[in-house]
Parts: C-alpha cells; structure tokens; sequence
C-alpha cells in the first residue's frame, strides 16, 4: 500500500481537521482530484489527489485532528521507497491521527499549590488543577476546592473542545499573550462634521492610513528571534471580523492607493466570502497592521490583541452622542472612541500618541 500523508499547507499551519471525505475505499481517483477537505486555522482546503489509482484506505473521519506528516489516503499497490514526495512508503501511524485537546494556556503546574491527596482526588474526579480557585491559607488549593469544581463540570457536561478557526483563534491568542509587550492607549475623535451617509470602516481605514504616514514605524513586522523590525511601505489593513465561527481577519491590500468605493466594493466581497467560507487563504495572510471595529456590536474602549508579526491594531468603539465643551459653551456632538494597542517593545509610546493623532486629525475633517 502506498501511503499519501498530509502535505505541508503552509505558513507554519502544523495540523488540520478532517470536514468531508469526497471519495471512499475502492474508488478509482485520477491525479488532481478533490478527495478531501480539510479546515485549517486559515480556510477550508480541498486537497487533491497525488496520482491516479485505487483507494484502499481511509485514515481518519470527518471531526478528526490531522498533523502534517500524516496519513491520510492508502493507494492499491507497492510501496515505493524511492518517491519523495507527499506519497511515501508504507509508515507505522502511531499516534499522529488523534483528536487532541487545545494547547494549556494558564499557569504551569508549578504554580499551583496541593497536597498529593488532594491531586489525587483531583485526577480521581476528572478536574484540571488550572480551573480551581485555591481558599486555603498561602493559596494551597482544598479538597473541597476540587469537589466544587467538580461539582459544577457535573452540571455543565463535557467540555466542547475547540476546532477549525477557533481553535486557531485560542492558540493564537496565547502565543500573542506570551510574546507581545502590549500597551494600549484611548483617545476620542469628534465626527460631528461628518455628512449623515458617512462609511465609518472606509473612513477608520484612510485614518490608518494617515496614522501610518505620521508614524511609519505601525505598519511594520517584528522577528523576536532576530529583534529585526521591517517597517513596510505598502498598508494592508486587517480587518477582523466575527462570527459564529469565530474571528477572521481579511486583508484589504495597498489601501493607500484605492478609491473608497473600491475598498468598500473589497470588503464587502471579502465579507460575504468569509460568511461562505470560501474565501481564499491568501486574503487571510499577510496584513501590516490590524482594524477592530468592534463597536458596530457595543463597547467603547479595549484592549485589542497585537497578532505577531504586526505590531499595533487599532480598535474602534461605539459611536455616541457626548456633550462637549465648543466655544466655552456646551454642545451635543458625536463621537468616536479610539484604542490603539502597540507592541512596546518595537513601538515608542511617542510614536504610538502621534500615529492616534494622525488617526483623529483625519477623522475629525468633514470628508
């Protein structure tokens, strides 16, 4: 049996789910045909087959966690030792197809402070030490702690383990938790100039773009493992957007040099292709700085999070009226909150203010 593993998918993506198989055992396949997609923390992937032949075996079913390197289809015929590419010679599977659960993001179990009777009833009733709330002296966690905790997983049920793009989401998360020196700083933009039929997304991505040219230094990546920073020329704006699924966030390109209309036309494509899930994995990648307008659903400020290698990322709150001092004399105008998270370890607090100045000053214009 000659053995087709999961290929590289690219952009340092090690894993993906099984969604839907497109053939079964003993289909006869040709070279290039669509045998099964798989999601990934970027998009659904079709994956072709490598060559023409039988399927003898499937590995896996749809739900399952596939790591790059493993098995996926079983073609009818000798392994060949001497191919090198995706389909290789026949391969102990081991473990390498499982359903694994998310990568731990809390504290280390160094932290954490119990009696090994306690840890024993602990892995007796099924309770992760990270979720319990210590009440004893020194913050040492009780056996009482575990049975209450264990308590309310009994109401609640198994946990509902991540998959596809929030998975990738609380991974990302964390690797942006751990590696980003993140600061945040607010501000408020006075619209009230602007005309009623205003596009409030087309009008915060040219703001970027003039905070961009006040303060190259945000449109920029950051290597950690060299401490080399790239400040970029062109901007291509992340823009997140949420869903049932979870966060997306596709790139509008080269947004200072489009037409308003052209992004608007962009984004709304991209939108609809994100809801569909079939927006290409391209769209997906590759933005220089990041756009939250998270108050299209509620809040005022935040503190977004910096996803590596970008170093800032503006959010946007809800607008609302405010009354604000104009001449000395109180008047009702709407208004805009700003919050600017940057990666201080490439960022300057000072390049960080003057970037929301531009931001504002650019907002604040009536067109």
């Amino acid at each position: 049996m000659r053995i087709f593993k999961l290929p590289d998918l690219g952009e340092g993506l090690q894993e993906a789910e099984i969604v839907e198989w497109h053939v079964k055992a003993g289909d006869e396949v040709q070279a290039d045909q669509p045998v099964v997609s798989v999601e990934t923390a970027k998009a659904i992937v079709e994956i072709p087959s490598p060559q023409a032949g039988r399927i003898e075996k499937l590995f896996g079913e749809p739900g399952q966690i596939v790591q790059v390197g493993a098995p996926l289809i079983g073609f009818v015929g000798a392994a060949d030792e001497g191919d090198s590419g995706t389909v290789v010679g026949e391969m102990q599977i081991g473990n390498q197809l499982k359903q694994e659960p998310p990568a731990a993001v809390g504290h280390g179990g160094a932290a954490i402070k119990a009696t090994p009777a306690v840890r024993a009833l602990a892995r007796q009733l099924n309770v992760e030490l990270e979720m319990v709330t210590p009440s004893g002296p020194d913050g040492v966690i009780l056996g009482s702690d575990v049975q209450r905790v264990a308590k309310i997983l009994a109401e609640v049920g198994p946990p509902e383990i991540l998959r596809g793009v929030r998975r990738a989401m609380a991974q990302n998360m964390a690797l942006a938790q751990s590696e980003v020196a993140a600061a945040t700083v607010i501000d408020d933009a006075d619209i009230h100039a602007w005309p009623t039929d205003s596009d409030v997304t087309i009008r915060l991505v040219r703001a970027l773009v003039a905070g961009c040219r006040a303060s190259p230094g945000l449109n920029a990546w950051y290597e950690s493992h060299t401490m080399g920073r790239r400040v970029l020329e062109k901007v291509h704006v992340g823009i997140a957007v949420d869903l049932p699924d979870g966060l997306f966030v596709p790139v509008l390109r080269d947004v200072a040099n489009r037409e308003p209309a052209d992004l608007r036309q962009g984004l709304d494509r991209m939108r609809a292709d994100v809801v569909a899930r079939r927006i290409p994995a391209d769209e997906l990648r590759g933005n220089t700085i990041t756009l939250s307008n998270f108050g299209m659903i509620g809040g005022k400020y935040a503190s977004p999070i910096v996803m590596p290698p970008t170093v800032a990322i503006l959010g946007a709150g809800r607008v609302h009226e405010q009354v604000v001092a104009v001449g000395g004399a109180p008047a009702v105008h709407k208004i805009l909150p700003l919050s600017l998270t940057f990666d201080h370890r490439v960022v300057t607090g000072g390049e960080a203010a003057r970037f929301l100045s531009a931001v504002i000053g650019d907002l604040e214009s009536a067109e």
